[in-house]
């Protein structure tokens, strides 16, 4: 049948082409504001510990110049809590823990001094702090200590991302 193409079924899935996934990945690893490139990460979820955290980061960021980056890692919980189902799947619980976060934030004056985002990740906390921290090409990122039975039993977020982290940790007791 030369000179008549057939007409590919409008259902029918198209291949995916591995370079485009690539430039995909690409695009979206470099989406974030240029002017935090080379921030500070902190992690933030509005503990004692995380407040010493963001006043040292401010600190870090104002002496180097650069931007803060802070992250609030929403709560994952294992469906097992509730279903007692054998293979822990994580569910995202509705957390509502950012946007007052976002709004204590935008009123503290300390945070004045140094440009500010507020970045909101949900799962793991260490991969996630990892993953802004290489998402803005960041300098360090700044935790503070986990006190407590749960820190002792699980290991410290801490202890945890010093261990896996591509970059410096500073941890605030």
């Amino acid at each position: 049948m030369a000179g008549h193409e057939i007409p590919e079924p409008a259902d029918r899935k198209q291949v995916a082409d591995p370079m485009a996934d690539l430039e995909a990945a690409e695009k979206t690893r470099h989406s974030c504001d240029p002017a935090f490139r080379h921030g500070v990460v902190v992690g933030f979820d509005g503990s004692m510990s995380s407040e010493r955290a963001l006043a040292y980061a401010i600190g870090l960021a104002r002496r180097h110049g650069a931007g803060l980056i802070i992250v609030h890692v929403a709560n994952r919980l294992p469906t097992t809590v509730w279903a007692g189902c054998e293979p822990p799947v994580f569910v995202d619980v509705p957390d509502h823990r950012t946007e007052v976060l976002g709004l204590e934030l935008a009123c503290a004056d300390h945070l004045s001094e140094v440009p500010w985002i507020l970045v909101e990740r949900g799962g793991d906390i260490c991969h996630e702090l990892e993953e802004v921290g290489r998402e803005y090409e960041a300098d360090a990122i700044v935790v503070g200590s986990t006190h407590g039975i749960v820190g002792r039993i699980f290991g410290s977020v801490a202890g945890r991302l010093a261990r896996r982290a591509q970059r410096p940790v500073i941890v605030i007791p």
